[in-house]
């Protein structure tokens, strides 16, 4: 991209930032929520208080809760299979397809025949 194609883009990203900050100048909720906060450190200061010490006053337990975390979805356990080979009698038993003599087979023999073999 050439230094003006970028300077183009981001003038024109500036432009709608500044559009965007514009209409929330306007907000009246907004306006409402600076006004509060503005008080509330007014007051805050003027008694010597820190935001800390009104959530230990309004809610003494705060500090010390542990964070409400979710239960672990447990995963359900995979199903053994188990494959026969009819030319040799061999069987392997596996919960994946990442079975070494598996592989072996469906390389010989094909991944769809070896399927087939498939009895559990």
């Amino acid at each position: 991209m050439s230094k003006l194609a970028e300077f183009r883009q981001l003038e024109k990203h500036l432009a709608e930032q500044l559009q965007a900050l514009e209409a929330l100048k306007g907000d009246v909720g907004l306006k409402k929520e600076i006004e509060f906060e503005t008080k509330l450190r007014d007051l805050l200061a003027k008694y010597g208080y820190s935001l800390k010490d009104v959530i230990n006053l309004l809610d003494p337990q705060a500090g010390r809760r542990a964070p409400v975390s979710e239960p672990k979805a447990t995963r359900k356990a995979r199903q053994v299979k188990v494959y026969k080979n009819p030319h040799t009698g061999e069987t392997i038993e596996t919960k994946g397809g990442n079975h070494r003599g598996l592989k072996e087979w469906k390389s010989e023999h094909g991944s769809a025949t070896v399927e087939s073999w498939l009895s559990k």
